[in-house]
């Protein structure tokens, strides 16, 4: 259960909601603590897994969630693991200073799912959308990343969907473009 004091000690208070409406227009230097963060996170050593969702993310979930948008001949083995936080979204960072916070979900999880989790939380603002997948580049253009985009595009696509979500059209052109990507090997 959250207590207020879990919270009391943050340096500024969270940017949004998990999913963003509006450009929370982070300074450069946000975006540089944000990337130096993950990037020493991704170097860190855990036996834990990540449970994003609260469920443990394991290759047979990754495969089963992104087989909708690929052939089952394409490979969707995850080739590279690291620490990542696991419910990285707007909700749990700070700004206009920097924290990142809610912990409990975080262990090992295939490269680029944080990056592909607030990517795909950006989606209604495109603008921060491109933001996003431009400073975390070198996970979400890798194959894992590109891998961990569809597990995302899949979580918001899903059949019970709310119809209205702007990020369903962004998600749909993406996944489409990414598969094409990943089947051209």
């Amino acid at each position: 259960m959250w207590r207020v004091d879990e919270t009391d000690l943050l340096p500024s208070e969270p940017v949004g909601s998990s999913v963003l409406a509006a450009d929370p227009a982070l300074s450069d230097d946000w975006w540089q603590a944000f990337n130096r963060s993950l990037d020493a996170l991704a170097k860190q050593h855990t036996r834990r897994v990540a449970t994003p969702d609260t469920v443990m993310i394991t290759q047979s979930g990754v495969a089963e969630a992104i087989h909708r948008f690929l052939p089952g001949g394409v490979d969707v083995t995850v080739e590279r693991w690291q620490p990542a936080h696991a419910d990285l979204n707007w909700a749990n960072m700070t700004g206009p200073e920097f924290c990142l916070f809610d912990w409990e979900d975080w262990g090992m999880a295939p490269q680029g799912l944080d990056a592909a989790s607030l990517w795909g939380n950006s989606l209604a603002v495109p603008a921060l959308a491109e933001r996003v997948r431009h400073e975390r580049r070198h996970d979400l253009e890798s194959r894992d990343g590109k891998l961990m985009t569809l597990f995302v595009c899949a979580k918001i696509l899903a059949p019970d969907a709310h119809p209205e979500d702007p990020r369903l059209e962004p998600a749909r052109l993406t996944a489409t473009q990414v598969a094409a990507d990943l089947q051209r090997g």
